[in-house]
């Protein structure tokens, strides 16, 4: 199938505008005339909507990556299949989503751009049946686990522990879709804070977030026994992506958790790399892990692990964690990877572009620049 890149994007900046109102027409439009559609979906659509627009504006913006664009919309097929996508459904989100663009798009809307959309969701959804049906002959739609381990380290961050009850392979880096029983259908990443083990456990570093909904049930009214359900797992934040022998680990806040697993992955590598963690947090007190990173560095012999305290008065020196990387005189010569809140990765990101790290040295789970997806 040959799709017009042109008239897809002639055609999307017609309605890049108003995407809002698109996003909005498309479920209400989806939800009337198929309202059994509508379990699938959680109470609060606001993070949902917003789900929708940044996938459409990723394939929009790379269409010409044909490899690129077929490896992430397997990806989000995959991840689909948790909330009980089946192929029947595909023709039904593509009519309405054609309709939605079409009635906000005003007079300037063509019927040419309407054969276009046609053909190009043809392909995304013929690629998502594909990658579905593939992982389905090997794993399930989401995994139960067990929660064996809770402890609050701070009034504001939970460490919780989940068994699941049947294999999970993930790699070092990556992250799970959580959904706790207390708010059924809402999901919400959380990245695995410690590399693959036999007991198959993973770890997660919950902080709350003010009104929300799954981070405030893991942290206060979830125990051990308790079960939660965990969708595949996902992410690039991997050890393989390195090509020096020293690395750079830079960590805001509960960020620390997916450097924490690619720390215990490289100790078994025959050749185990340097590494220099910059664990910024804003005061002391936030320092809820010190004791695993201590065990680290223990069994580490060529780790560096250093505390960045920004905002804290009873600290005689303030800094944040690249402010700590300069301070300490670490050469920038290898790669940096960096895991924290979208606004600390761009800004981080940013500074180390001015002090003279190579762009293709520089690790985050979405490329800088790119629409970062907002999983729920």
């Amino acid at each position: 199938m040959s799709i017009d890149i042109g008239l897809i994007r002639q055609s999307w900046a017609l309605v890049e505008p108003v995407a809002d109102k698109v996003t909005m027409h498309f479920y209400a439009k989806l939800f009337a005339d198929y309202p059994h559609v509508r379990e699938m979906f959680p109470p609060a659509m606001d993070v949902q909507r917003d789900r929708l627009l940044q996938a459409l504006t990723r394939v929009v913006l790379n269409l010409e990556d044909g490899a690129g664009v077929v490896d992430y919309l397997g990806q989000l097929a995959r991840d689909h299949r948790k909330y009980g996508v089946m192929p029947e459904h595909y023709p039904a989100v593509g009519r309405c989503l054609v309709i939605a663009m079409r009635a906000n798009a005003g007079n300037a809307w063509r019927s040419v751009y309407d054969s276009a959309w046609i053909d190009a969701y043809q392909f995304i959804a013929d690629v998502m049946i594909k990658a579905a049906e593939q992982e389905s002959a090997y794993a399930p739609p989401a995994w139960e686990g067990v929660v064996v381990g809770h402890e609050m380290r701070t009034p504001e961050i939970a460490v919780v522990t989940v068994e699941p009850t049947q294999p999970y392979a993930y790699k070092a880096g990556q992250y799970a879709t959580l959904q706790t029983p207390h708010w059924p259908k809402v999901w919400r990443p959380y990245s695995i804070a410690n590399a693959p083990r036999r007991d198959n456990r993973l770890t997660f570093h919950v902080r709350i977030v003010p009104g929300g909904w799954v981070s405030t049930a893991l942290a206060h009214r979830t125990r051990p026994g308790d079960t939660l359900l965990l969708g595949p797992p996902r992410g690039s934040l991997l050890l393989e992506r390195a090509s020096t022998p020293h690395l750079i680990f830079i960590a805001g806040g509960t960020g620390l958790a997916p450097l924490k697993a690619l720390i215990e992955e490289s100790m078994w590598l025959p050749a185990r790399p340097s590494i220099d963690l910059f664990h910024g947090i804003r005061h002391s007190g936030d320092a809820y892990d010190l004791a695993d990173l201590r065990d680290l560095r223990s069994h580490h012999r060529r780790l560096r692990v250093v505390q960045a305290v920004s905002d804290d008065p009873e600290e005689w020196r303030r800094e944040n964690a690249v402010d700590a990387l300069l301070n300490h005189r670490v050469m920038l010569d290898g790669d940096v990877f960096v895991c924290g809140s979208p606004d600390m990765v761009q800004v981080t990101t940013a500074r180390l572009l001015h002090i003279g790290v190579p762009p293709h040295l520089i690790h985050t789970e979405f490329t800088p620049g790119a629409p970062t997806l907002v999983y729920s």
